[in-house]
């Protein structure tokens, strides 16, 4: 007699029940492991050497940032593998192979132009990120400020990152921050726990770190104490700072410069010129170099002695700058401190005036759009006189793409060389005075044009709004420490003159006679 679908479902459930209490399948093999090792713990009956399952640092991994563990291709498979023989040998290998494929063909798929993240994979390590051992420092320094101040250090994250980001490629970048006049308690964390992090990843790979290897330069016996605070949390890490200032004698910090070799050295320019003329200190291997408010060493006249500290540096060491974004008479000397190398700037305030401090907004009348070619030709002849005996690069907005056309071909004059380009947008002035490449573009090919490479901008026609102008403003020259922003200004933006006004006035920038007489209209 046939079954029913019910009698085969019963038997189907028995026999699912059944398999279920066996024991050895009953759980998955790791949670049978824990059990097991549970019973044995309540029974008494423990290994001696499970009380002792934890990972040491290795001279491979002086952090245990892995905790123990290896990384694929870590071990290298040997032909005397005990009782294993050849066959064993040739399987191993086999393994190895197999694994090295996909990595390879991993490594054939990315890009040519990731440079900068393939320098930082050196010896299979990952150094596209910040490390654990940052994030320690970090850690360190927050739990030993004053309650209520150190919280806001992870809130500073993402101008942190960048900061790193520019201090840990191969090239390290120079930053120059307008946050503000001086570096705040939070960017100073950041900055020693990026020195930190670069520290140990150098002595990581082997390479021997100079003392000091890090320089702080503070206006002040007051700064150099603050500054001090927040590293001091640094040295049961293994980091070591002196702070050096007119506050103590100068016996004294020559003897204890004889007992410690810091890693971190922050100093007033007067005290540490008279250390190093009497040999105290040597600062010429110094990597990474910091001056705390550009402006406070100007008032206090001791932009000299900034230069001659740069001058006893050999090499090219990073250079990071704070200064005030209101006073432009400082562009001088970070130029000359930065020997014209190219920079990247930060800022941790959102303001228009902190965004483009040291950037020149000059505004020309025109009063009808036929007049607009030769006011252009007028700008670039100026921009050109100014640029004596370097190559200037310009970069040119028009409304759309048919007037760019037409700016680019009413400027081929006589002193001019249009350039191979695909689209006919580019062109190179040639005369006695310089060079100036000319790159034309409109707004609606702007958001495929990389704007901060260029560190002159000519507005041909203003944008509909203050607030575009304002985006092109804050996005010019980020890698240079002088921009120029140059635009013409028609009578159809007459409603744009009042908030455009108000953007000059909040930079420091002079509003010139026919944008008031807009304005008042």
């Amino acid at each position: 007699m046939a079954k029913g679908d019910d009698a085969l479902a019963r038997k189907r459930g028995r026999v699912r029940r059944k398999r279920l209490r066996s024991s050895e399948n009953a759980v998955t093999a790791r949670v049978a492991a824990i059990i097991a090792s549970k019973r044995r713990r309540m029974s008494g009956k423990r290994r001696k050497c499970e009380g002792m399952c934890f990972s040491l640092p290795t001279p491979d991994d002086p952090f245990n940032d892995r905790h123990g563990k290896k990384r694929n291709g870590d071990d290298e498979w040997t032909e005397d593998t005990v009782g294993g023989g050849k066959d064993v040998s040739k399987r191993k290998k086999k393994d190895s192979n197999s694994k090295k494929q996909p990595a390879a063909k991993a490594a054939a798929k990315r890009e040519p132009g990731s440079k900068a993240v393939t320098a930082r994979e050196k010896d299979g390590v990952d150094y596209d990120r910040p490390s654990k051992f940052l994030v320690v420092c970090l850690n360190a320094i927050r739990d030993a400020v004053a309650s209520g101040e150190g919280g806001s250090i992870h809130e500073t994250g993402s101008w942190g990152v960048e900061l790193w980001n520019c201090c840990s490629v191969a090239s390290p970048l120079n930053v120059l921050d307008t946050s503000g006049e001086c570096a705040t308690r939070e960017q100073t964390a950041w900055l020693v726990s990026t020195a930190c992090d670069i520290v140990a990843r150098k002595e990581k790979l082997g390479m021997v770190v100079s003392c000091p290897f890090l320089l702080y330069i503070v206006p002040s016996q007051e700064k150099a104490v603050q500054v001090r605070s927040v590293c001091k949390p640094l040295k049961s890490l293994g980091i070591h700072s002196i702070s050096l200032h007119p506050g103590a004698s100068i016996e004294h910090q020559i003897s204890g410069l004889k007992s410690c070799e810091p890693e971190f050295l922050i100093s007033t320019p007067e005290r540490l010129l008279e250390l190093v003329s009497l040999k105290a200190i040597d600062v010429s291997g110094v990597s990474m170099v910091v001056i705390d408010g550009l402006k406070c060493f100007m008032d206090l006249n001791v932009g000299d002695k900034l230069s001659s500290i740069r001058g006893a540096i050999v090499g090219n060491p990073q250079l990071t700058i704070f200064s005030d974004p209101s006073d432009p008479s400082v562009t001088a000397l970070a130029t000359k401190l930065l020997h014209g190398r190219r920079i990247t700037r930060l800022s941790m305030n959102a303001s228009v005036t902190s965004r483009s401090a040291f950037i020149t907004q000059k505004m020309y009348s025109c009063p009808s759009k036929e007049q607009k070619a030769s006011k252009v030709k007028e700008i670039l002849e100026q921009i050109l006189n100014n640029c004596t005996g370097k190559t200037a690069k310009v970069l040119l907005i028009a409304a759309n793409n048919y007037e760019a056309k037409h700016i680019s071909s009413s400027l081929k004059l006589e002193n001019c060389t249009v350039t191979d380009d695909s689209h006919g947008n580019s062109f190179t002035i040639c005369s006695s005075v310089g060079l100036m490449n000319v790159v034309v573009k409109d707004r609606e090919s702007m958001s495929m044009t990389v704007v901060e490479e260029f560190e002159t901008m000519l507005i041909v026609d203003f944008p509909p709004s203050v607030d575009e102008y304002v985006e092109l403003l804050t996005g010019v020259a980020r890698h240079a420490v002088e921009g120029e922003v140059h635009s013409i200004f028609c009578s159809i933006d007459g409603h744009l003159a009042k908030p455009l006004a108000g953007v000059l006035k909040s930079c420091g920038q002079v509003v010139p006679a026919f944008l008031e007489i807009f304005e008042s209209s």
